[in-house]
């Protein structure tokens, strides 16, 4: 399984779900409709100052459907330009077979030593 993630601006949201849809990919997906944050398009913090917002997609998909998720995140780019759209795809991780995982033993369990009694250093006609 691969995860894919679009980053993009709420403008073109509406593109982007289009595009998918058109290329036939990313039916089942996690969205966080407002995301902010920083890249190279300038802030978007949905505030008074940096009022723009992001939303983000994330799809586990097999290898044909993300090149599919990719060929429809390109397209929605190359229509908007200007707008801040992203495609990650982080380097695939090999996870061994199980039979290759060692069996670690546990460590043993701690030994307590008790402590010793508490002494009193206090003023000597107390002590007495």
């Amino acid at each position: 399984m691969i995860r894919i993630e679009i980053v993009a601006n709420h403008s073109v949201e509406d593109n982007i779900m289009e595009a998918l849809k058109h290329e036939g990919v990313g039916k089942f997906y996690t969205k966080y409709p407002s995301v902010f944050g920083v890249g190279s398009r300038g802030p978007r913090m949905g505030d008074a100052i940096w009022p723009e917002e992001n939303f983000a997609l994330v799809i586990w998909c097999e290898e044909e459907e993300a090149r599919g998720i990719e060929r429809a995140v390109q397209a929605v780019k190359k229509s908007f330009p200007d707008e801040g759209i992203k495609c990650f795809r982080p380097p695939e991780v090999v996870i061994p077979p199980p039979q290759a995982v060692l069996q670690a033993t546990p460590p043993p369990p701690p030994v307590f030593e008790p402590l010793p009694p508490p002494v009193y250093y206090g003023p000597e006609e107390e002590n007495s």
